[in-house]
């Protein structure tokens, strides 16, 4: 017979609730040394504790076996990126490959690769590294790395670096098929130190006109600079076009000593600031070997942080020209602490503004989807017009010589050259989305690679000489016809000077390197063309 139910004691929420709380600490001790005294001890825990101890729980009581480490890392990186966007938690292995392009070098054999029809492709060894060293050419095939296949469906860069890859000064055994051999040969690689370059090209017009693509600010960006900039003014430079579009950043102190080389002593570079940092101001030096230069400078969406610094820096001073479209608009600057475990934490703890006054972080927060605003600005006609850029008329601040700019988004360029749509075409996008274009460049200078070099010798000439004739294009329309891609009526003629360009681009860079490839892009790049007419009025 049951037993007749008593009433609810109006304490009962409150013993439950207790029982809880003793329950979960209880269960963070259980096989622990800590004693009874401890659930006394976290009555009140604090925010850090709260969390300790839920995972702690996770990992003791909950029904399906866990991964904690993974879990934590998720915790971490949530509770962060909630902050905004440029705050988050970096693992150990994420950290150690997220610190190699900043820090400027990795130990390995120094080869630029692809892969190419499954097979790993040499595109060129690096100057005066181990690869080159003992004789490793352009279009070798690299088929193995210690008796383990490096060639095969589905072979990927991050099994290939992790073969090649090593500690300076150990060996690896790599298997070498070259053309003209009809067997692989095995080399001895000694590893060593690589660099990783800041300056992708540096390139002198026959007008005088210095070009420099500057990819990073890495802890190299400035001797890198400076040596090109160097070489280039002892060639014969009389105006410089400095090329920060798609440079994401890095070092802060990198861009404050670029900036310092354009700009004379005394002058503001930039300035930093947070509610727990107290303003520090960075200006310019005596250092500077470029402060008389005649100046432009190429930005896009894709040049954000340090990029941005110096946009900010050369616009306020009013020392140069900007020229292309507004920047992204990172104006945060995040303090690295690492962690026991050699993971790190990167928060922002200081915004950054430029010598005016202004900064130029875009907006962030509920109800707006900062990472999707490529789509957005393209969507809204900025990429297209100037006129739809967008203007926080509430944040007007004036350069040095009093022109109006503005912060809250980005840096706008005094010039605006909008993306060029005029040849576009499905037929061209399939090409070169797909990676069909860049397949068939690359296949036409693997095999005619000995004969270019010898008719034309260097990347300058090739730019001058070469021709993308209708042999080539009947070529590639048979090889796109093989991936499935068939032109349309009309869309091979719209966009033929793009395709030869793009075709013509793709064979230099796999025989002559980045200089041949930006060298032949610059000739129809309308950013730069717009720069150097700017340089050439302000310089005859």
């Amino acid at each position: 017979m049951a037993e007749p139910r008593r009433g609810i004691s109006p304490f009962y929420p409150l013993l439950l609730a207790l029982s809880l709380v003793v329950g979960l600490f209880i269960g963070q001790d259980m096989g622990g040394s800590r004693g009874p005294l401890a659930v006394f001890q976290l009555r009140q825990p604090s925010a850090a504790d709260k969390i300790g101890q839920v995972i702690d729980l996770i990992d003791r009581q909950y029904v399906d076996t866990v991964a904690k480490n993974a879990l934590v890392d998720d915790v971490l990186q949530d509770m962060l990126q909630r902050l905004d966007p440029h705050s988050y938690y970096i693992s150990a292995a994420e950290l150690r490959a997220a610190q190699e392009p900043l820090e400027g070098s990795f130990d390995g054999i120094g080869v630029e690769f692809a892969i190419q029809h499954d097979t790993v492709v040499v595109i060129t060894p690096v100057e005066g590294g181990p690869s080159e060293a003992v004789g490793i050419r352009a279009g070798d095939r690299i088929v193995s790395a210690d008796g383990t296949p490096l060639a095969g469906i589905n072979i990927s860069n991050d099994q290939v670096m992790k073969h090649l890859r090593g500690p300076k000064g150990s060996e690896v055994v790599v298997g070498i098929l070259r053309h003209g051999k009809n067997e692989p040969f095995d080399v001895t690689i000694e590893r060593g130190k690589i660099p990783i370059n800041s300056v992708a090209t540096s390139i002198l017009e026959s007008d005088g006109t210095g070009y420099i693509k500057l990819v990073r600010f890495a802890k190299n960006t400035h001797a890198e600079f400076h040596q090109a900039a160097e070489e280039l003014r002892a060639k014969g430079m009389k105006r410089l076009v400095l090329d920060l579009r798609g440079n994401g950043g890095g070092f802060l102190n990198s861009a404050i000593d670029l900036a310092d080389e354009f700009l004379p002593a005394g002058r503001d570079i930039v300035y930093t600031q947070g509610r727990h940092s107290p303003r520090q101001d960075a200006t310019a030096t005596k250092a500077g070997d470029f402060e008389e230069i005649p100046l432009a400078l190429l930005i896009d969406e894709g040049s954000a942080s340090a990029s941005e610094i110096i946009a900010g820096a050369i616009q306020d001073n009013d020392r140069g020209t900007l020229v292309g479209r507004r920047t992204f608009g990172k104006g945060l600057v995040q303090e690295h602490v690492p962690l026991p475990d050699s993971s790190a934490v990167r928060i922002t703890t200081a915004r950054y503004y430029t010598p005016s006054g202004r900064s130029i972080q875009r907006p962030y927060g509920e109800g707006i989807d900062y990472m999707d605003d490529f789509e957005a600005r393209a969507s809204h006609g900025e990429l297209l017009s100037a006129d739809s850029i967008p203007t926080d008329t509430t944040q007007a601040y004036k350069t040095l010589k009093g022109r109006t700019v503005y912060g809250g988004g980005g840096v706008v360029p005094d010039i605006f050259v909008p993306t060029d749509t005029t040849e576009g075409s499905n037929y061209l996008s399939e090409l070169f989305f797909t990676g069909t274009l860049n397949q068939f460049a690359f296949d036409i200078a693997d095999r005619d690679r000995t004969v270019l070099k010898t008719r034309y010798g260097t990347a300058e000439r090739f730019a001058e000489q070469f021709k993308v004739g209708q042999d080539l294009f009947n070529e590639l329309e048979r090889y796109a016809k093989g991936e499935g891609i068939i032109a349309r009526p009309g869309e091979l003629d719209r966009s033929r000077d793009l395709i030869a360009t793009r075709i013509k681009a793709g064979i230099a860079r796999n025989v002559w390197g980045n200089e041949g490839y930006y060298r032949i892009l610059l000739e129809k790049d309308p950013a730069f063309q717009r720069a150097t007419e700017v340089l050439k009025v302000a310089q005859p």
